[in-house]
């Protein structure tokens, strides 16, 4: 068989995730099928070493542009695509063989305001519905998601597969210390730190995040540094707004994006790593955070619950007060800490890409058939 996979998207936080571990784990498990998959053409040389059954085409449109709607199912064609694989809710209505959709959440159709206008709502509306209903099979990543898709587009229950994201297996290594040093050099970060890290757009809730972090240091841990590490902060002045109101300027640190060899050494340093976001269609640095034995403080809302179980305190996203206090209870309380951090490696290690990979293949088989 030969299978399409959209692979644009490689770098973003979740969904570029989701794709290079789709990638990594097809190319150990699978040598039999042909794998077409449409890359942007400065990622081929990171992408070349998948393995000789997977061809990288570049595919120049941009991800949510017009001219996508036309190039995709053209090459997909041009390459004779028998099953396609779209890892997030765009399927061009142009594409012709049988398709398989990952539709990560409903944060579009939840949250419509954070979109930039009413065109951009109107496209992510649309394109949902339209790939959910033109798509062979559906996968989602978690029963939260799910319950939210039947919310909004009316399909069949059925047609929608739960599979579970899991964390990155270099998460789980011990870093080396020469590695920890040179993280702990390089960002100065010698004292006790909160961390987040994730993407930087409005639900991820950062400027109470902020506001709480002025809270636990009025409180009286005032050597705290608060660590936000994400894309596109520039974006967001807000933030930097909402730092100066509160004259943490000197204690809270914007990092942007950082590489995952890096990131893993950073929820290890951390103190404990915070996640308030308003909503979540799984939520993976929790679930990282955890596997690096790091204490995690979540939001008790959507699909957050369901990743962690009982192993994160759990706060309220909207009171700047829960998450300071759920952040004073991590750092002072030490039987605390250590029964997260037990129970964190425990929840973590129950996710596997592999498995979950395994499965997305079967699904592949079924949608073909």
């Amino acid at each position: 068989m030969r299978i399409g996979i959209d692979a644009r998207r490689l770098h973003d936080f979740g969904i570029g995730t989701y794709i290079r571990n789709l990638l990594r784990q097809l190319a150990r498990i699978d040598h039999q099928s042909e794998f077409v998959v449409l890359c942007r053409p400065m990622d081929r040389d990171a992408l070349s070493s998948l393995g000789e059954n997977f061809r990288l085409i570049p595919e120049h449109a941009k991800t949510y542009s017009v001219a996508e709607q036309i190039t995709v199912p053209l090459a997909l064609r041009r390459e004779g695509v028998e099953l396609f694989h779209a890892p997030h809710y765009v399927l061009p209505p142009l594409v012709q063989c049988r398709s398989v959709v990952t539709i990560h959440d409903c944060l579009h159709l939840m949250f419509p305001q954070y979109l930039p206008n009413r065109l951009a709502r109107f496209y992510a509306r649309a394109s949902i519905a339209l790939a959910s209903r033109r798509a062979t099979r559906i996968l989602t990543v978690s029963e939260s998601s799910k319950r939210d898709l039947l919310r909004f587009v009316d399909v069949p229950a059925d047609k929608i597969d739960v599979i579970h994201n899991a964390y990155d297996e270099r998460f789980g290594l011990e870093p080396r210390e020469e590695d920890v040093v040179r993280v702990r050099e390089r960002y100065q970060l010698q004292e006790a730190f909160v961390l987040y890290a994730g993407n930087v757009k409005p639900h991820k809730n950062l400027e109470r995040l902020i506001e709480a972090f002025d809270l636990v240091r009025r409180s009286g841990l005032d050597h705290l540094k608060l660590v936000l590490i994400g894309d596109e902060i520039s974006k967001y002045t807000s933030l930097r707004r909402a730092v100066h109101r509160h004259q943490l300027h000197k204690y809270v640190r914007f990092l942007g994006y950082l590489p995952e060899e890096t990131l893993a050494v950073m929820y290890r340093l951390a103190g404990v790593f915070v996640f308030p976001s308003l909503y979540e269609g799984f939520g993976l640095p929790p679930l990282e955070a955890m596997a690096s034995g790091t204490p995690v403080v979540v939001s008790n809302v959507s699909s957050l619950p369901e990743v962690v179980d009982d192993a994160a305190l759990l706060v309220e996203p909207r009171d700047p007060q829960s998450i300071a206090d759920g952040i004073r209870r991590v750092l002072c309380d030490q039987a605390l800490r250590s029964d997260l951090r037990a129970k964190g490696l425990v929840r973590a290690s129950q996710f596997s890409w592999e498995r979950s990979v395994r499965r997305i293949r079967e699904i592949y088989g079924l949608a073909a058939a």
